[in-house]
């Protein structure tokens, strides 16, 4: 901070004032009017000035509510004060995933439930699917066939796919892989209709 003027018969002018380091400054004279550079005010245009001239508050939002939401976040800064930065972003995790988890199984159970009503008014004209059926049930062991007989029938589209890139030329020589692949198709159609009998 600058030292204090002093005036005299001569004029204004700073006194002598002592270092940090022990030396001295010598008395320095100023002219009418000077302002030392600590004290000129900082520039500050329209746009900064508009911005600290603005409320706090979002228009229509009173001060009560927003120091009882203070309030609120406060509590729960004091509920977490003790605990580090990485343990805060944790439980905020946690809750998060609390929430996405309690939204999602509401959203299933309502995918759920429209998919058995579109089942049941549907399944009057024709056979219903093993899923479907399973599940209709509950039957636990009629799902697990239902999933058995599904991926059997995508293995066997697998093959069939693989069977007319081979005669269209796609594939010039199969692998061991391919040609062993392409051998377990008998079984997997027996394993196919043993499941659908039993079913």
């Amino acid at each position: 901070m600058a030292a204090p003027y002093v005036t005299d018969e001569t004029g204004k002018y700073i006194p002598a004032s002592q270092r940090p380091d022990g030396t001295w400054r010598k008395p320095r004279r100023v002219r009418e009017g000077y302002v030392p550079p600590e004290e000129v005010p900082v520039y500050e245009n329209k746009f900064v000035k508009f911005f600290k001239s603005k409320p706090d508050l979002p228009p229509g939002l009173n001060a009560d509510e927003s120091d009882k939401s203070k309030q609120q976040q406060s509590k729960q800064d004091g509920e977490l004060a003790g605990l580090s930065k990485s343990a805060k972003r944790n439980l905020k995790r946690k809750e998060k995933r609390k929430q996405q988890q309690e939204c999602d199984g509401t959203a299933e159970a309502d995918e759920l439930s429209q998919t058995l009503q579109k089942t049941t008014i549907a399944g009057g004209s024709g056979n219903p699917s093993p899923l479907a059926a399973a599940a209709l049930q509950g039957d636990h062991e009629g799902a697990e066939k239902a999933k058995k007989v599904k991926n059997l029938k995508k293995k066997l589209r697998q093959i069939d796919e693989l069977q007319q890139k081979l005669d269209s030329g796609e594939i010039k020589q199969a692998t061991k892989e391919q040609l062993e692949k392409l051998s377990r198709r008998k079984q997997l159609m027996e394993e196919l209709e043993d499941l659908e009998l039993g079913l």
